[in-house]
C-alpha cells in the first residue's frame, strides 16, 4: 500500500485523514481548498506526520471562475488568462513554501467532442469547457497541446514538481492518432493520469470507445490512477463511490479487476488516489476496499 493516497477536497479534514489514511500510504491530493488555513494545516501535517502530497489543481478554490484552466480555448485571451492563473498559483506555491510531488490539470480543456457525444451523461460546469471536434481541427490540437506541454514541462523545472495531465473525455485526436504519445515520449517528465470511473463512463456513452486499450495503451505514462467506481445504465448512478468486489459489471459497475490487471501488466509502480466518498461505507468495507485494491495491483 506504499503507494496508495487519499484524496481531500475543499479543505484539510482532520476527521479524514484519521479514518481513511493508512500509516504504510505515499500521501495525499489535495484540491480547491476554502482559506489560507488549509494551506497552513497541510503544510504543518505533512511535515509532523511525513507523508507526501500532489496538488490537483487549482490549490486556491478562489482563484478562477472554473476549476480547470482552459489553456486549448480557441479564444487566445481566454488561453492566456489560464496560462496567467497556473503562473499566479506556482508564485503562490513558492512563496508558502509548499513542496508537492506534483501538480495535475485536467486534459483536454475544453474537452473535444464527437457531434452525437450524450451531454446528459457527462458534467460539466459550463459550456464553454467543450468544443465539438467539427469545431475544432486536428492541427490547431496539435499546435496548442505542444503548447502546453512544453510550457508546463518548463515550469515544472522551474519550480520543482512534475507535471500531470488527467484526461478528460477523450476524442479521436488523442484516441486515433499517436501525436499525444509522442508529445509524452518529447516532454517526457509529463506524465498522465488515468481516471477509471470516468473511462468506464465514457464506454457507456460511445460503445467504440475502447476502455482497455486506452488503459494499456496509456499505461506507462501514467503517474497515478483516480480510482473510483460508477454504476452506468439508462442512468448514471454512485458516482465516486468506493471500489468493492462486491460490486459486479453486469449490474453496471466498471470492471475494476480488468482495468487493475492491465496498469499493473504496463506500469506495476502506478500510484493509486482513492477518489471516492469513503463516507458511504463502513470502517470494515474501507478496509476490504484496501485490501482488495493492494492484492490486484501489486
Amino acid at each position: 500500500m506504499k503507494n496508495f493516497m487519499i484524496g481531500m477536497h475543499g479543505g484539510y479534514d482532520y476527521t479524514k485523514f484519521r479514518r481513511d489514511f493508512r500509516r504504510e500510504f505515499y500521501g495525499v491530493e489535495v484540491c480547491l481548498f476554502g482559506t489560507e488555513q488549509d494551506v497552513d494545516n497541510l503544510m504543518q501535517e505533512a511535515e509532523n506526520k511525513g507523508f507526501n502530497y500532489g496538488i490537483h489543481f487549482p490549490l486556491r478554490g478562489w482563484m478562477s471562475k472554473f476549476r480547470d484552466p482552459q489553456f486549448l480555448s480557441l479564444d487566445r485571451q481566454v488561453s492566456r488568462n489560464s496560462y496567467n492563473i497556473i503562473e499566479q498559483e506556482l508564485k503562490y506555491i513558492k512563496m508558502k513554501g509548499l513542496k508537492p510531488k506534483y501538480i495535475l490539470f485536467h486534459f483536454p480543456k475544453p474537452v473535444i467532442l464527437r457531434g452525437d457525444f450524450d451531454l446528459s451523461r457527462w458534467r460539466f460546469d459550463d459550456k464553454s469547457e467543450y468544443r465539438y471536434e467539427d469545431e475544432y481541427s486536428f492541427l490547431q490540437f496539435k499546435e496548442y497541446s505542444e503548447e502546453i506541454f512544453k510550457w508546463l514541462s518548463e515550469q515544472g523545472d522551474k519550480y520543482g514538481f512534475m507535471p500531470i495531465l488527467e484526461f478528460d473525455a477523450l476524442n479521436k485526436y488523442i484516441c486515433d492518432d499517436d501525436y499525444i504519445d509522442q508529445l509524452l515520449e518529447k516532454y517526457n517528465k509529463i506524465k498522465l493520469c488515468l481516471d477509471f470511473g470516468r473511462i468506464h463512463l465514457q464506454k457507456s456513452i460511445e460503445k467504440s470507445f475502447s476502455d482497455i486499450n486506452v488503459i494499456r495503451r496509456f499505461g506507462k505514462y501514467t503517474e497515478e490512477i483516480h480510482l473510483s467506481n460508477i454504476k452506468v445504465g439508462e442512468k448514471i448512478e454512485h458516482p465516486h463511490y468506493p471500489v468493492l468486489p462486491t460490486l459486479k459489471e453486469n449490474d453496471g459497475w466498471a470492471p475494476i479487476k480488468e482495468y487493475l490487471k492491465v496498469i499493473r501488466e504496463e506500469n506495476p509502480k502506478v500510484k493509486v488516489l482513492f477518489e471516492h466518498r469513503s463516507d458511504l461505507i463502513t470502517d470494515e468495507e474501507l478496509e476490504i476496499c484496501y485490501q482488495w485494491i493492494n492484492k490486484n495491483i501489486y
